[in-house]
């Protein structure tokens, strides 16, 4: 069986790096805690919501390392305060990463009922054009006589 490669296309120059995301996205998309959402909210914007009931805005934290988007949630651990006969709500602390493309960038985060809403804003560069000058070589450049 013949892996395809983006790499590997002829007319797609340049886009290793893609290919590198999209097998780390890959392998961070196993993870099944918090659930989540993400959606559009306009052209270039989108939020994430994540489902931390039972986390403080404290027990939060949220980073972008390497284009990659990471909410870590971990609770004070209060073992020995409360006698459970029963524990189905989930406490357990989590770590949910998201891939951000270039010129996408996080605008804020808000707590709203036990979600998480990050934004996020995508930036359209301007359209470039640009002329390549084709330079011409002299015949003593060819390593000639």
């Amino acid at each position: 069986m013949t892996k395809l490669s983006f790499g590997a296309h002829p007319y797609l120059l340049g886009f290793e790096q893609l290919e590198r995301l999209v097998e780390r996205t890959a392998k961070s998309g196993a993870e099944g805690y918090p659930p989540f959402n993400i959606e559009a909210v306009a052209d270039n914007a989108y939020r994430i919501t994540l489902a931390v009931a039972g986390f403080r805005e404290e027990d939060l934290s949220i980073t972008v390392e390497d284009r990659q988007l990471v909410v870590r949630g971990r609770q004070a651990d209060d073992a020995g305060e409360r006698v459970f006969l029963h524990r189905g709500i989930a406490s357990r602390a989590f770590q949910r990463s998201f891939v951000l493309a270039d010129g996408v960038e996080v605008a804020g985060a808000t707590m709203e009922n036990g979600l998480l809403h990050v934004d996020l804003r995508r930036h359209v560069p301007e359209p470039v054009v640009q002329t390549i000058r084709i330079g011409r070589k002299d015949a003593s450049q060819k390593g000639g006589k």
